[in-house]
């Protein structure tokens, strides 16, 4: 593989990926060129990184092998067309533009493009993430396995059919927020016990992190965890009872629903 690899639109996840590449040494400066619309980013990313900068997209995507699409949704159309006969065979697109379908890609550049779907989330930005990809029509193993090694520079991803990126923006793509409100409404919880709310913050924060390492690191099932910490009258089984009464579990299964009609209603148009 070409070991070129161009960033359009260097945002948040964009710079995010940038860090990854380096830090990881997987990629020398050199390596990478990034786009953005400000010459102010261009510059400010180049004075950070050492990396080559452009704002013409046409130009980033001259030697690359893998090209990752990380525009607003809203910006993609324009970008397409900036990009409508540069591309070379071989190459692999890496689209990490929420709710764009593979389709519509190839639609503008060309049905022999190939192209990977992608859905990280903001915990990428400490390279903590995990994204969900999907191949496009003409993306077979060697794009999903190059789309995967850069992503793994963000933390981790897992393939599904693309009918389901819906589901992965549900579930993982908006997932932080879900754990942000559960955090923000313990640390509140706290304050109302009589605990400051940086000795609250930190109770809640921690606890949070070391159950994410536990359920991942030793693979062990949320009921399992949860029946290790609930003992027969005990304070746990008090407050889950009451978080049961209240509809807690059902109102998560609501909302995911609802996150996945509303990515779903997005990728319509």
């Amino acid at each position: 593989m070409n070991r070129q690899i161009a960033i359009l639109g260097a945002g948040k996840i964009g710079e995010s990926l940038i860090s990854g590449l380096l830090s990881s040494e997987w990629r020398e400066p050199a390596e990478i060129v990034a786009t953005s619309r400000g010459d102010d980013r261009l510059a400010e990313l180049a004075e950070r990184y050492g990396i080559r900068t452009t704002r013409s997209n046409a130009e980033a995507v001259e030697e690359a092998g893998v090209v990752v699409i990380a525009v607003k949704p809203q910006d993609i159309e324009g970008l397409l067309d900036e990009l409508r006969g540069r591309l070379r065979p071989g190459q692999t697109i890496v689209s990490i533009a929420a709710a764009i379908p593979t389709s519509l890609i190839e639609g503008h550049l060309g049905e022999s493009v190939a192209v990977v779907r992608a859905m990280p989330n903001t915990p990428a930005a400490v390279h903590e993430g995990i994204a969900g990809i999907a191949a496009g029509a003409n993306a077979g193993e060697d794009h999903l396995a190059a789309a995967e090694e850069v992503l793994s520079h963000l933390g981790r991803s897992v393939r599904v059919d693309e009918s389901y990126m819906d589901a992965v923006t549900a579930v993982s793509g908006s997932g932080p927020a879900y754990f942000a409100l559960l955090a923000e409404s313990m640390i509140e919880a706290g304050i109302l016990l009589g605990l400051s709310r940086e000795i609250s913050t930190d109770l809640v924060v921690q606890t949070m992190l070391g159950t994410a390492k536990l359920l991942r690191d030793e693979g062990m099932h949320p009921v399992e965890l949860r029946e290790m910490v609930t003992s027969p009258g005990g304070t746990t089984i008090a407050a889950i009872r009451e978080l049961e009464q209240a509809g807690v579990r059902a109102a998560f299964l609501n909302a995911i629903q609802a996150a996945m009609r509303r990515s779903q209603e997005l990728a319509a148009g």
